[in-house]
């Protein structure tokens, strides 16, 4: 096998497995504050809110794992979830830091 076509069937074979959904951990927050809420709007379910309706061209759903911070592509479903512990099952893009959601539920 000539290197060329290895490298082709391990590229397609490592494409492959990170397009595979996945369950990710995190909070629901939005991409002005992530994971710490600076705007002083208590509690932090109100202010993820805000942000979001402040500007939501600008502002998005986001979900916080450890440090990292990723937009979801379902921007209508973490609203009733906002400040909570949920479980995302999806595919993460992580060139763009990009959760492409299948599935949002709460974390126990």
């Amino acid at each position: 096998m000539t290197m060329k076509i290895y490298t082709l069937i391990l590229g397609t074979a490592l494409l492959s497995a990170a397009e595979k959904p996945q369950t990710y951990t995190g909070i629901i927050t939005d991409t002005m504050c992530g994971a710490k809420h600076t705007m002083g709007i208590k509690p932090d379910e109100k202010c993820v809110r805000e942000c979001i309706k402040q500007d939501a061209k600008k502002w998005k759903y986001a979900l916080s794992v450890g440090s990292e911070t990723y937009v979801l592509s379902d921007q209508q479903t973490p609203e009733k979830f906002a400040a909570q512990k949920v479980k995302v099952t999806g595919t993460l893009f992580a060139k763009t830091k990009i959760l492409k959601v299948d599935k949002i539920e709460a974390a126990r």
